[in-house]
């Protein structure tokens, strides 16, 4: 029997076994597994998820996985050319990133040059010898046969394929003169010792190689995908969402932020509850244990890719409370308070303007403040303008705070003659 049989042709014998001899079955079982085969094969050529599992069946998929590999086969693909995803450690990141991602990048693309960047030479080094290690293997020859290591690629960080793609593994500050890249991978491009030790300055250093270096080997077309473990605010993430803040014409970045514990609203109670972002892999509890074992401000950057300094906030998260009832109560002062923002690119800050309202807490026996009405949205100077007339005209508030900067500036004095 001939293995060119359609997927209805096999399921058509499968379904009338009895018309056959028990040689013609085995055959026709056969051609079934074949058919299974490669559609397995097909599949993990299509898909990243898919060609994770059949590389490495253990691999523990969560959700922010597949998050993660739509934005990696949209660079791959052509309709992304800029991502930047943070991710807290030891969620799998570096084994989908810098292990499967290559791997199958070059598979798809084996003419492209890949260089990976890491925080030190021998990490991006280990890393390049793992991918090409997984090229070698039956499994991935399975999926893409025509796709193979060149004859001298020996060197774990610096190998070729048999059509002329190229691998390139490196550190934060390494030499790259001679060295293209259509596709810019970096992991992790700070260690956490320069952090433990206060050593920030290895910020400003990682992001002027990154931009006057890896940045420049980009090939016409070239793409780049940043995924990193936030650390402090002028991390590498924090640099290149500043330029694009203020630069429109700068590398503009899609930005995936994944905090380790996320905040999830009940459809029933409507209260937030707080749930893990990998639950098959780290319970809340464990999580919980990790956030009390370490500074706030540590948690925060680490494992919620917020770098700020909670401990130092003027403001506690712990002295916030849900006002229970359905009407707020009889406020005595009212505030209305404008952060305007200069931009209105998809970026940029947005403009927050708030009421709050002043009143006695018999409960508590003290003035309390309770936030009234919030407006969170980018605008041009009219519509803020506009916008502004009409909510003072509404809530008629006590104080009106503007804060004179960006579009705050021009409006200050037109809400001063307004009295």
């Amino acid at each position: 029997m001939s293995l060119d049989f359609s997927e209805d042709d096999i399921q058509r014998l499968l379904d009338n076994l009895d018309s056959f001899s028990p040689d013609e079955i085995a055959e026709i079982d056969k051609m079934a597994g074949e058919l299974g085969t490669r559609k397995q094969n097909q599949a993990a050529y299509d898909d990243l998820i898919a060609f994770c599992k059949l590389m490495m069946p253990e691999f523990i998929v969560g959700k922010h996985h597949r998050i993660l590999a739509d934005m990696l086969m949209g660079i791959e693909k052509g309709d992304k050319d800029r991502v930047c995803v943070n991710i807290p450690p030891r969620h799998g990141k570096s084994q989908l990133v810098s292990i499967f991602y290559p791997a199958w990048f070059l598979g798809r693309n084996p003419d492209k040059k890949v260089m990976m960047v890491s925080h030190t030479t021998d990490l991006a080094v280990d890393f390049g010898r793992k991918v090409r290690n997984l090229i070698a293997t039956d499994a991935y020859r399975s999926v893409f046969p025509t796709v193979k290591l060149a004859q001298d690629s020996k060197s774990a960080g610096r190998w070729n394929t048999n059509v002329g793609g190229e691998y390139y593994a490196c550190g934060i500050g390494s030499a790259l003169a001679g060295r293209g890249a259509d596709l810019l991978l970096v992991d992790d491009p700070h260690s956490e010792q320069d952090v433990i030790n206060g050593n920030f300055e290895v910020f400003a250093k990682a992001y002027e190689w990154f931009t006057f270096g890896a940045r420049t080997r980009l090939m016409p077309g070239g793409r780049v995908a940043i995924i990193q473990t936030r650390w402090h605010m002028d991390d590498l993430t924090g640099r290149v969402t500043n330029d694009m803040a203020k630069n429109d014409r700068s590398d503009q970045y899609e930005v995936v932020e994944f905090p380790a514990i996320l905040e999830v609203q009940n459809k029933k109670t409507k209260r937030y509850v707080e749930k893990p972002l990998w639950p098959e892999f780290f319970d809340l509890e464990a999580l919980l244990r990790t956030k009390a074992s370490m500074p706030t401000f540590q948690w925060n950057a680490q494992y919620q890719q917020n770098p700020t300094s909670e401990e130092a906030s003027i403001v506690k998260r712990d002295w916030w409370n849900l006002w229970e009832q359905d009407n707020p109560p009889s406020s005595e002062y009212l505030i209305m308070s404008l952060d305007a923002a200069a931009e209105t690119h998809n970026r940029a800050d947005y403009t927050a303007l708030t009421t709050w309202g002043v009143f006695f807490n018999e409960d508590t026996n003290a003035y309390n403040i309770i936030l009234l009405n919030s407006i969170k949205k980018r605008m041009e100077f009219p519509e803020l303008k506009q916008l502004a007339m009409e909510e003072y005209a509404e809530w008629e508030p006590d104080a009106f705070i503007v804060e004179k900067k960006s579009a705050g500036t021009a409006l200050y004095p037109e809400m001063r003659r307004m009295g």
